[in-house]
């Protein structure tokens, strides 16, 4: 198993992200996708892929953290894609939160500067939405975005998640598919082809069933993948293996 994202660089896990891989691996997860959000964040992830193999990176400026001077942000992202580092994987956390104050156009702007860059070094793209996928969808077809990603921690239609797909998407799925409560979401990706799909726990976010309250982990992963084999009614071996292909597949691993 592989978990296509998870933020084992914040704060939170300061004191044994190494023990929680550790602990994680010994649960079957193979790999770990580490996004990053911030300027500041990118050499702390840096470091952590140098002591652990297991990690892969990305760097991004998420919508929560949009910097004061972007055009700054911006050239510091690019002098980094260019470094050879063998972890980074991808451009992300990047999109568009409708739910914030900071107005959406001024997202979308840094958004699709980071596509740009993306496109430039020929590298996937890990996808933030809140009440955004019409102004992400618009950004990717504006921008002719080619090099597909994964739309983390996917609530939506059916129809919002094929359009993704037909654009190069995959879509990630984590905790909420173990909540009975969330049919709407179980029911989309229960619809979804297998291949479209990779496991994420959003740690030390988006809690699983049971779990509320507490610092979610890599380590739950595993439930995930059996809440996903329930809905698609196949093994829990079959949806490592095809996860795995396509976390692969997709990251260049």
């Amino acid at each position: 198993m592989i978990d296509s994202h998870c933020h084992l660089d914040l704060p939170v896990f300061n004191e044994d992200w190494q023990e929680v891989i550790g602990a994680a691996k010994q649960q079957g997860v193979e790999r770990f996708l580490v996004p990053g959000t911030t300027v500041a964040g990118w050499a702390r992830q840096t470091d952590m892929s140098m002591k652990s193999p297991e990690l892969d990176i990305a760097f991004g400026l998420h919508p929560y953290f949009l910097p004061d001077d972007a055009e700054s942000a911006l050239q510091q992202l690019d002098s980094l894609l260019q470094q050879p580092l063998s972890a980074l994987v991808a451009v992300g956390e990047i999109g568009i939160d409708a739910t914030l104050d900071t107005s959406v156009k001024k997202q979308q702007q840094l958004f699709e500067s980071q596509l740009s860059l993306a496109s430039h070094y020929q590298l996937p793209v890990i996808l933030h939405h809140r009440k955004s996928h019409h102004l992400l969808i618009e950004s990717l077809k504006r921008c002719r975005f080619q090099h597909g990603g994964v739309v983390h921690a996917f609530s939506g239609s059916p129809e919002v998640a094929n359009a993704y797909i037909a654009l190069g998407f995959v879509i990630g799925v984590g905790g909420t598919i173990t909540y009975p409560r969330a049919q709407k979401t179980r029911q989309t990706v229960a619809s979804l082809p297998l291949d479209r799909i990779l496991l994420e726990t959003d740690a030390p976010d988006m809690p699983l069933q049971g779990r509320q309250g507490k610092r979610n982990s890599p380590v739950f992963l595993p439930e995930i993948c059996l809440a996903l084999a329930e809905l698609k009614q196949t093994p829990a071996t079959h949806i490592d293996t095809v996860t795995t292909n396509t976390y692969n597949a997709l990251f260049g691993r």
